[in-house]
């Protein structure tokens, strides 16, 4: 194997792109912004010119690298097919056969990014010596990356770890609709738009005096930190969150068992008051033999993404 390799993030708004050794240790990264403009053609061409601009600036030649590894924000069949992915334009196409051509040749291999954010974590971060482990991302919405005897597992439609659709709430309970259409996924709780939302909803119900009425548009990370304070409404919502997500890994667990959840994103930033309300209802919810899973914060960060598709690369 070579010594090199590229991780490279694909997001909606920029690209994060890490140069790693193939052991796994990142050396330099970068940013790119993404031209999603004209259906998104632009975006692989960028790619391809940040790697060679990087590999020049460092003397290196495309055959100097094992390869690139792309994890994008939409469905990857396991074929490596991507299935759409409406955030950056792009329609049915192989992105790996594009981004191969464009680097004269060059292997690349492409990932979701929850499941690329939950290799990167077993690889290099909060799983590091574990085989099996769910990743659970919680910020703008809820992803998921699912991981058994150290593969993930994408399932025959490239939607294995879609958690944030799980339905959780009968949909004749909740009146609004989820961005995919439904009513009452999980993400609607407990992502941090979720939050923030379930916080309002709770305002508008009552006239009980709260820190956040006089914040106005406040975010999750402003109910945490009203929690932390000891505001009533807070801990109100922050616990029926952790109430909502422990119930769903407990159901979650039930079906593959992991050795440890880990839980990422934005919301995730706000520390130990997330994970200790989520082990407590988890604990409440569990099958017995299941109570002792590890439930664990992220540890990569933004650079989960990176190391994971480095990781999908090497294999």
């Amino acid at each position: 194997m070579k010594k090199y390799a590229v991780g490279v993030d694909l997001g909606g708004t920029s690209v994060k792109m890490g140069f790693f050794t193939t052991e796994g240790e990142l050396l330099e990264k970068w940013e790119i912004p993404t031209r999603t403009e004209n259906g998104g053609t632009k975006i692989l061409p960028d790619i391809a010119d940040a790697v060679r601009a990087k590999l020049d600036e460092k003397n290196l030649t495309l055959k100097d690298i094992e390869g690139v590894g792309l994890d994008l924000p939409g469905v990857v069949l396991p074929n490596g097919t991507v299935n759409k992915c409406v955030n950056l334009g792009w329609e049915v196409m192989r992105a790996d056969d594009v981004l191969t051509e464009l680097l004269d040749g060059t292997n690349v291999a492409v990932i979701n990014d929850a499941n690329s954010a939950a290799l990167g974590e077993m690889w290099k971060g909060a799983g590091i010596g574990k085989k099996s482990l769910v990743m659970v991302t919680l910020g703008t919405g809820v992803g998921g990356g699912v991981i058994v005897d150290g593969k993930i597992i994408p399932g025959s439609h490239g939607s294995g770890g879609e958690i944030g659709h799980m339905p959780v709430v009968e949909p004749e309970d909740e009146p609004e609709a989820c961005g995919c259409g439904k009513h009452g996924c999980l993400e609607q709780y407990t992502s941090g738009n979720g939050i923030a939302r379930l916080a309002r909803r709770r305002l508008a119900q009552n006239n009980d005096p709260s820190s956040l009425r006089a914040i106005g548009d406040f975010t999750a990370h402003d109910v945490y930190n009203a929690a932390k304070a000891g505001d009533e409404v807070a801990l109100q919502i922050t616990d029926k969150f952790a109430k909502i997500l422990g119930k769903a890994l407990a159901c979650i667990a039930s079906v593959n068992d992991p050795e440890a959840f880990v839980i990422g994103g934005g919301v995730s930033k706000n520390g130990s008051i997330v994970t200790d309300g989520i082990i407590k209802y988890y604990k409440e919810y569990a099958f017995h033999a299941l109570k002792n899973t590890d439930i664990v914060l992220a540890e990569l960060g933004n650079d989960s993404g990176m190391y994971g598709a480095v990781k999908q690369l090497i294999g």
